[in-house]
């Protein structure tokens, strides 16, 4: 696994966690909010609120209900990311 998909995937389930107030929580690429248990429209809005903010990201309303799983704004994020 290369660096960036590696801290991205750290730094999502850091988020995830949070969000969700579940430290136990475990993600995967094929994870929807079906699988999350009180991932609800706000917690969506939090979690790419967080999202943004850790990752200096801006998602377009579009992108905001676009994804359609963890594994697809993973990419995303790795994407924009860069490791110094």
């Amino acid at each position: 696994m290369d660096e960036v998909r590696m801290t991205v995937e750290l730094r999502l389930l850091k988020i995830f966690r949070s969000v969700f107030a579940n430290d136990h929580l475990v993600i995967h690429d094929s994870t929807t909010a079906g699988d999350v248990p009180g991932w609800d429209s706000l917690a969506h809005i939090n979690l790419m609120f967080s999202i943004e903010n850790e990752f200096g990201v801006q998602f377009t309303d579009d992108q905001l209900m676009s994804f359609a799983d963890v594994g697809e704004l993973r990419r995303f994020l790795e994407s924009r990311t860069q490791v110094a």
